[in-house]
């Protein structure tokens, strides 16, 4: 069976127009695991009577434990539609705010999602995020309302009020899609029951619906009522109505195949020229072009090492090939190309563009990697859409376990890159940032259970911001040796252009060539056509602009300067805190003529100081990360709500009151809110919950600024002063 499988796998892998690359994504406790086991049931995968049960993709012992997914996890299944076999690459990803940088990461390699909503929660803020992440990918979404069966077991509603709670849904759907979507894609990929883009149903009893399904099989929604109210586990709709048929049919009409798709995406994730030879082959996902392979993800195996899967977008890959790592800017050769089927890896020859696959063999590679047979413009860097605000420091309870656990941390970075390793060979301090206390948690966990290392970490502390206020004073760099000179000023970065940075429209890095599409974007949020030119680099959020004119050595030096620039970046003059919002402008450098006296020696502590200098003078201040909550309770505790939010130093932004349930959106100083779960608990009798609807940096207050800089230069052994 299994043999028979990979053979159709294998075949279809090489017809392009028969693959559809899928990612699954909703708000945590949807049910997207559930749904996927019993896509991969349908398919023949594993027995349908495990499916929902079995949680094929949750294959962390501890996804097991928690009941949530914390790793995207990947498979290829075979579905057939009317005679014809189609391959499906499907994604499970996490639904936890925490692990969204997995969400992320799967949307560079899939060309649709489905969207799991459900049926009595309704549109939630983590489907609002994934919408945002699939969206700023290019990626097409349909959707499926999960959990109908608690429509009709809890709240006992009749089919038509059933249907209006349907209406409301896609209602909000297509509304988030019509704010979040690429222009040209507004109107078309709009979600509808009448084209059967939207299909419903019960992925815990294996059932679901769509419009041409109902049509087609004579199957009404009062079939679906009645089951339930016979039976309590109604198992004929399974039989009656599948899931993975409806859901299946549903992916190969909406979604697109990667010829289709690459067309409209390959415009927005790279930045190289659509008329070179690798902008022709990606276009048209060419597989006898050079290879073009985006890692999205790695997993470190006991026996084969370490396993980037990813997307492969131009060209053929194949197991002994010699291909180039763009980022590590080195050769290495291909050792086994694999695909998957859930936690299993098949060991193949070969695999052709638009498909899917895992690599071994590529050492110093990283998510987000950009690898092809020659060198290349790399695909812009994948974007998380929130940061990592929380930080724990580390060490090896055993001082003999100290190497190992330095080769731990950089492996569980490479693993997952929204987790922030900062390791300090000199003082030994191994500091670990992640996206909040339970991302921290399953990663400390991981360390000590898979990993084998007994640790110890500290408490865990925020990641502040450092900025600046005003305009600062010209300040000039001298180099070491007195012979290179380098006159510098910082002022705040505009709104509207950090606002185009975070959004993904500018794309960050250094923009060394002529990018015209850059340039007209710069112009057309107001910055002068001549300066546009001038911009070298955005790095974390941060600009730096070279305005100096008719210096004959610059080409030998500009990229030390934006070293020294990120240098200050990622470390401020406050308190060692990453830079942001920062705009640095270069006015005026003198040079010397040979180049053994501006080496990095010279020229980095001089931008270095130059910078450090002129933010001084220009009001650097410390802005603190806050986060917009969404708390659910019921009414009587708004009180309580209250009271909590107020001690926190937070802000309550919102009450929306529905069926005896309030809904309050507040905002919450990041510092405040460790053990903020169980203080909800007491506060509302272990009835309230919360979600992370947004994120962001604001001024930490003046009467506080002080005392945290002093903290953090305590906590990092700075000088006080």
């Amino acid at each position: 069976m299994a043999d028979e499988l990979t053979e159709k796998i294998l075949g279809l892998m090489k017809k392009q127009k028969h693959i559809r690359n899928v990612g699954v994504a909703a708000h945590i406790d949807h049910g997207k695991t559930t749904f996927s086991d019993n896509l991969l049931a349908g398919a023949g995968m594993i027995s349908e009577e495990l499916a929902g049960e079995q949680l094929v993709l949750d294959f962390h012992e501890d996804e097991q434990e928690r009941g949530i997914t914390i790793d995207s996890a990947n498979v290829n299944m075979v579905h057939n539609v009317d005679g014809e076999d189609f391959l499906i690459n499907l994604i499970d990803t996490p639904g936890h705010v925490d692990f969204g940088g997995d969400v992320t990461r799967a949307m560079r390699a899939v060309d649709g999602a489905i969207v799991l909503v459900d049926a009595v929660e309704g549109i939630m803020p983590q489907t609002e995020t994934v919408f945002r992440q699939a969206l700023k990918e290019r990626v097409k979404p349909v959707l499926f309302i999960n959990k109908v069966d608690r429509l009709i077991k809890e709240l006992k509603l009749n089919p038509e009020q059933m249907q209006e709670k349907f209406v409301a849904v896609i209602d909000s759907v297509n509304k988030l899609i019509a704010d979040l979507a690429p222009d040209e894609f507004k109107g078309k990929w709009q979600v509808s029951v009448q084209d059967g883009s939207v299909a419903f149903g019960s992925a815990i009893h294996n059932w679901a619906l769509s419009f041409p399904f109902m049509q087609k099989n004579n199957a009404t929604f009062k079939d679906m009522v009645d089951a339930y109210n016979e039976s309590d586990n109604p198992k004929e709709l399974a039989k009656k109505a599948p899931l993975h048929k409806v859901v299946l049919d549903m992916v190969i009409k909406h979604h697109p195949d990667p010829v289709e798709s690459q067309e409209y995406r390959i415009p927005r994730i790279w930045h190289g020229d659509p008329e070179s030879e690798m902008g022709k082959d990606l276009l048209k996902c060419n597989t006898k072009g050079d290879l073009a392979f985006v890692v999205i993800k790695i997993v470190v195996d006991k026996h084969a090492g370490e396993i980037a899967a990813g997307r492969l977008f131009s060209g053929t890959v194949k197991q002994g090939q010699d291909i180039y790592l763009n980022g590590a800017k080195k050769t290495v050769r291909v050792q086994q190309v694999n695909i998957y089927k859930g936690a299993i890896r098949i060991q193949v020859d070969e695999a052709v563009a638009g498909n899917i696959v895992g690599i071994v063999g590529l050492k110093d590679t990283f998510a987000g990697e950009t690898i092809s047979s020659k060198e290349m413009e790399p695909f812009e860097a994948i974007k998380h859409i929130f940061e990592p605000v929380v930080t724990k420091a580390i060490e090896a309870k055993k001082p003999s376990d100290l190497p190992k656990l330095i080769g731990v941390l950089r492996q569980v970075n490479k693993e997952d890159p929204t987790v922030n390793i900062e390791i300090n060979e000199e003082t030994g301090e191994h500091l670990m940032h992640g996206m909040g206390e339970l991302h921290l948690e399953v990663i400390e966990n991981r360390i000590k259970s898979e990993k084998g290392v007994e640790i110890t970490t500290s408490e865990p502390l925020v990641v502040y911001r450092e900025t600046v206020g005003k305009k600062g004073n010209e300040a000039e760099g001298k180099s070491p040796n007195k012979h290179n000179k380098f006159d510098i000023t910082v002022e705040p970065l505009p709104d509207n252009i950090y606002e185009a940075i975070k959004n993904g429209d500018l794309p960050e890095g250094r923009l060394k060539k002529k990018d015209q599409a850059v340039w007209d974007k710069f112009i057309e949020l107001g910055i002068d056509a001549k300066e546009a030119r001038q911009v070298f680099e955005i790095y974390n959020g941060n600009m730096l602009i070279d305005n100096s004119r008719g210096i004959v050595q610059i080409g030998e030096v500009i990229d030390l300067i934006g070293d020294g620039f990120e240098q200050v970046m990622v470390g401020g003059p406050l308190a060692r805190e990453p830079c942001d919002k920062v705009l640095v402008r270069i006015a005026d450098m003198k040079l010397h003529e040979d180049a053994i006296h501006r080496g990095p020696a010279q020229v980095l502590p001089a931008i270095r100081d130059a910078i450090r200098e002129s933010m001084a003078s220009a009001e650097a201040i410390i802005f603190e990360p806050l986060q917009t909550l969404q708390i659910d309770a019921p009414e009587e505790y708004l009180g309580e709500l209250s009271k909590l939010i107020q001690n926190k130093r937070g802000q309550l932004l919102d009450v929306e009151t529905e069926g005896g349930m309030i809904s309050v959106k507040s905002k919450l100083p990041v510092a405040e809110m460790f053990g903020f779960t169980s203080d909800l608990r007491s506060a509302t009798g272990g009835r309230g919950s919360h979600f992370l609807v947004d994120q962001g940096f604001e001024k930490l207050p003046r009467d506080l600024q002080d005392k945290v800089i002093k903290q953090i230069r305590t906590r990092k052994g700075l000088k006080l002063e």
